[in-house]
Parts: C-alpha cells; sequence; structure tokens
C-alpha cells in the first residue's frame, strides 16, 4: 500500500530557500516536496510504499535522514511524522 508520510524538523536558525531546494532535490525521486524557507523548521512529504501505517513512517524517516545529510542540512530532531494510506485519503471523500 501506498502512504504519504509528512516529517518535520525543528531548530535554531532561520533555513534559506537554498537549502530548501536541496532538500526538494533529494526527496524528488520519492514523489517528495519539501518545506521550510524563512522558519526555523524544515520538512518534507514522501510517498513510500510499505505493509502498514508504522513501516511507512519508518521508511519515511530513514529516507527524510539520508534527504537531510544530502541537502547538508543541520540534523535537527524530529518534531512530526504523520502518515495517511491512499485508501485513508479516498475514505475522506466517501462521507
Amino acid at each position: 500500500m501506498k502512504y504519504s508520510v509528512s516529517i518535520a524538523a525543528e531548530g535554531d536558525r532561520v533555513i534559506f530557500l537554498e537549502e530548501v531546494v536541496e532538500l526538494a532535490d533529494a526527496v524528488a525521486p520519492f514523489s517528495g516536496i519539501a518545506t521550510g524557507a524563512a522558519t526555523q523548521s524544515y520538512g518534507a512529504q514522501i510517498l513510500v510504499e510499505a505493509e502498514n501505517l508504522d513501516s511507512a513512517i519508518d521508511k519515511a524517516m530513514e529516507i527524510f535522514s539520508k534527504a537531510v545529510v544530502t541537502a547538508k542540512l543541520p540534523i535537527w530532531p524530529i518534531t512530526r511524522a504523520e502518515a495517511m494510506s491512499e485508501d485513508d485519503d479516498w475514505d475522506d471523500f466517501d462521507q
């Protein structure tokens, strides 16, 4: 099953647009997008294939951590990790 996982990290300095672009490039192979320019946080939304919610979050966090290193961003604590399956998404439209 496919999951969309949103992950964010917060720290002690402002993130520049160029850094977010580097993060976006690093998560692009996973249909990812990045956020955080002009804030004291950065984040990404990543699409992963997994058997369940927990394994989707674990897989996405590993991808995110590698992308942060690739983008040469500061290693900050992850403050949010949320996932939604494709089925969850469609259930919202059925109501």
